[in-house]
């Protein structure tokens, strides 16, 4: 072979293993001066190998080195520049980069200005409905909205209004321009919409407001709005936290992201796990800050709420007569109130055990309520559907126990009374990590993470949304509209 050719396929080697490793050869202008000089150190590496040593093991020694060296020269050149424009930095969990740089960008949320009637209205309506005089309209200053169990509708409208430096760890980032938007909230009090005009005075003063009147005026509005057609409202978020809320009008936005406590009164068609988020209520009771222990509770097993309920709910009453006369359980028939509140924090702060059954809907507020208490959560309720499962185990916080074995008589306390106190301290400290979850104060709770849940639904509404405009919609056939006429 000439000296000519192999020159030329040593040249070859070196064009493909550059192209090979760095695409763009802009950034290697003076590889050709690297591919000669290393060619020269390989010849002259030859040349001293077929001269007679005494040590001819050093010969493929030097040749190692001379590549190491070379691979140094070429591979590592620039690289620094290189890593900084391709490397992604994982995260120290086990978080996949994919995952990571999706939640690093910020999604962006639009709050439709609703019409007063649908926000402080509401709030309005109900305090003239109870007290019989109308508030003054000062644009909602001096309005508080009261409290109660579906309170996350309030939490997520303030937290949307507060100024972008106060929402710390947040996933969203309020725009004001809707073009910019990924999703769009719609902060209609759907659920304290449901009760605003229950109470009417005899002499029917206060207001005429009207709940089924409200959730139609409130999607004629959202249907005459451009960004609700461009999608269908796909990208739209509604809260309906209350089983019954906008029960009039849910075939009209089951399109959207519904945020609910559970599917119980929702057709299949109307909502689910897929595209809904299921939200906490809000606990009505004093969380427990002290630390994790069995010493000062002293009850196995509690429970106060109402015991006559509809649909799922009606195996509290069994619950009641099977459970009411044993030995160190206390189960109470209970309505909302102050008072009552006191005594369930009370009652919840000093037992080991909470129990969970279902009422009209699979899940109550009560589940949450014993998170908060560090008190373990026994769910009798064979249909529920639990907030945040993706980041929360709930078979380390809580025990599931199926209803025909619940009322059993003495199942249940068999069952409660064979769980060992260390079994009982590992439940507690798994709910102290998780509590956060369920504390819409919290800085970084239940509102953040309600956020985070929504945002993952981006994909599938960018993927409905497209399908839905590249379908055919079907005509009607000719021969159908000749023969009717």
């Amino acid at each position: 072979m000439s000296s000519n050719t192999t020159k030329n396929s040593k040249f070859a080697f070196w064009n493909t293993t550059i192209a090979h490793f760095y695409p763009s050869r802009a950034r290697y202008q003076n590889a050709p001066q690297l591919k000669t000089k290393a060619i020269e150190v390989e010849e002259e590496l030859k040349t001293k190998a077929q001269k007679p040593t005494n040590k001819p093991i050093w010969a493929p020694f030097f040749t190692i080195l001379t590549t190491y060296a070379l691979f140094n020269i070429l591979f590592r050149r620039n690289i620094s520049s290189i890593v900084d424009s391709t490397t992604v930095i994982l995260p120290a969990d086990n978080t996949s980069a994919v995952e990571t740089s999706r939640t690093t960008a910020s999604v962006k949320v639009f709050l439709h200005e609703l019409p007063r009637r649908f926000t402080y209205g509401v709030i309005a309506a109900r305090f003239a409905a109870r007290s019989g005089k109308p508030l003054s309209d000062d644009g909602g200053s001096s309005l508080q909205y009261p409290g109660h169990q579906h309170m996350a509708e309030w939490y997520l409208f303030t937290d949307l209004n507060r100024p972008e430096s106060e929402r710390i760890g947040s996933p969203v980032t309020r725009v004001m321009d809707p073009d910019e938007a990924d999703l769009f909230y719609v902060p209609f009090f759907s659920s304290l919409s449901l009760t605003a005009n229950t109470v009417r005075l005899k002499n029917e003063t206060g207001t005429n407001y009207s709940d089924p009147e409200n959730q139609e005026a409130l999607v004629e509005w959202l249907e005459g709005q451009k960004h609700w057609k461009k999608n269908n409202g796909r990208d739209h978020v509604i809260i309906a936290s209350d089983p019954n809320a906008l029960y009039r009008v849910l075939d009209r936005v089951k399109n959207s992201v519904l945020l609910v406590s559970d599917f119980g009164r929702l057709k299949e068609e109307q909502g689910s796990l897929v595209k809904d988020v299921v939200v906490p209520y809000s606990h009505r009771i004093r969380s427990y800050n002290g630390d994790v222990g069995v010493e000062n509770r002293n009850t196995l097993l509690f429970f106060m709420g109402n015991r006559f309920r509809k649909e799922g709910g009606k195996i509290r009453d069994t619950l009641f007569r099977i459970l009411e006369n044993e030995e160190d359980v206390i189960i109470k028939h209970g309505t909302q109130t102050t008072e009552n509140r006191r005594a369930a924090s009370l009652g919840m702060h000093t037992s080991k055990f909470c129990l969970h059954p279902a009422g009209d809907t699979p899940s109550a507020c009560r589940l949450f309520d014993a998170i908060v208490s560090l008190c373990v959560p026994v769910v009798v309720s064979d249909y529920i559907e639990l907030p945040f499962e993706d980041v929360i185990d709930y078979r380390k916080i809580a025990i599931f126990v199926e209803s025909e074995s619940a009322v059993m008589p003495g199942f249940l306390v068999s069952k409660l009374r064979a769980i060992t106190s260390n079994r009982i301290l590992e439940y507690q400290k798994e709910m102290k990590e998780v509590k956060r979850y369920f504390e819409y104060g919290e800085p970084n709770g239940t509102v953040n993470e309600i956020w985070r849940q929504v945002a993952k639904k981006i994909p599938l509404i960018k993927l409905m949304s497209n399908r839905d405009k590249r379908l055919v919609r079907k005509e009607p056939h000719c021969s159908c509209i000749c023969a009717e006429n």
